[in-house]
């Protein structure tokens, strides 16, 4: 078994939880990140490292890599101790500090805890036909574009994980469709702007009742919903982008107040559990805003409001960072 002893423990290595470690170096603090999947980045670089991303202050456009590839330069300067591929399984806490047991039986205790666990684990939901060609044509999130080149693309989905699929893989595959069951998309208004702006098709109301092909899919028949009537699209690639099904696992057992598997703070995104934060998508409060921009600022809220946890001569306030140069 081995144990360390840190400032803050940060459980969640996505977007908000790199910067909360930077932040946390920046006021002094030692730093261990906690994530159960191999590499940092959460669900960017599980699922779209190679896609533009919007929202971020300073960057027009990024690619959700090279987002991913900044942050932890930036973190870097905290040198944190990161623990990648190891579940946060257990909390123990009191007014002293926590204490995080890993599935791998590593043992982290902090004097305050910083969760930023996005969703939590989440697996894909599956399209209703056709998952038998999983692997063989049909996938629910593309990691690498040029994979798909030349392809015909078949997107299914309406929301913003299905837009961004659609306009993202124009410029490389030989044509993409875009299917969705509803008229309206959810996704931004923007987007859909851009969307139908292109030379992307877009199918509406229909969806997906048969997939073909063999060994691999060559072939996706559409049904318009209520009113029938079939087309056959050409298809050597199916991106069934609808959503995933989110689990806090051990999370849900740690005592934290929860709102639909979300973990609700307050202004100073303090949980009802002493010493524990949570900032980014997983943190809930009335008039929440799920952006990654917004999850920095909630990182550095809470990393500012623990700082006299970890150390009473420090102050929430942190001063500029162009002071401390």
């Amino acid at each position: 078994m081995t144990a360390y002893d840190v400032d803050l423990v940060i459980v969640g290595a996505g977007p908000s939880g790199l910067y909360g470690a930077y932040y946390a170096g920046f006021r002094g603090m030692s730093v261990a990140v906690i994530d159960s999947l191999p590499e940092p980045g959460g669900q960017i670089s599980a699922l779209y490292p190679e896609k533009d991303i919007f929202d971020i202050a300073g960057f027009p456009a990024v690619k959700g890599q090279r987002l991913v590839d900044e942050l932890m330069t930036q973190a870097a300067q905290a040198d944190p101790l990161f623990l990648l591929g190891e579940g946060a399984c257990e909390l123990l806490h009191d007014e002293e500090g926590v204490e995080v047991v890993t599935d791998a039986g590593t043992r982290v205790r902090a004097k305050a805890m910083l969760l930023t666990g996005g969703i939590g684990t989440f697996t894909p939901r599956e399209l209703p036909v056709g998952e038998e060609y999983l692997g063989r044509g049909l996938r629910y999130f593309v990691r690498r574009l040029d994979e798909v080149a030349g392809h015909d693309v078949v997107v299914v989905g309406g929301g913003d994980s299905a837009v961004d699929w659609a306009l993202a893989l124009e410029p490389l595959a030989r044509s993409v469709t875009l299917v969705h069951r509803r008229p309206v998309f959810r996704a931004h208004e923007r987007s859909v702007a851009t969307l139908h702006a292109s030379s992307v098709r877009v199918l509406t109301p229909y969806e997906v009742v048969e997939i073909g092909g063999d060994p691999l899919v060559g072939e996706v028949v559409v049904e318009k919903v209520k009113e029938g009537g079939r087309v056959t699209l050409p298809a050597q690639t199916v991106v069934a982008a609808l959503g995933f099904i989110a689990d806090l696992g051990p999370v849900q057992k740690w005592g934290l107040e929860l709102r639909k598997r979300h973990v609700l703070v307050d202004r100073s995104m303090r949980t009802n559990l002493s010493r524990v934060f949570a900032a980014g998508d997983i943190s809930d409060y009335d008039g929440k805003v799920r952006l990654i921009s917004v999850g920095f600022g909630e990182a550095a809220a809470a990393v500012n409001n623990l700082a006299p946890l970890v150390n009473p001569a420090l102050g929430t306030m942190p001063g500029h960072s162009s002071d401390a140069a």
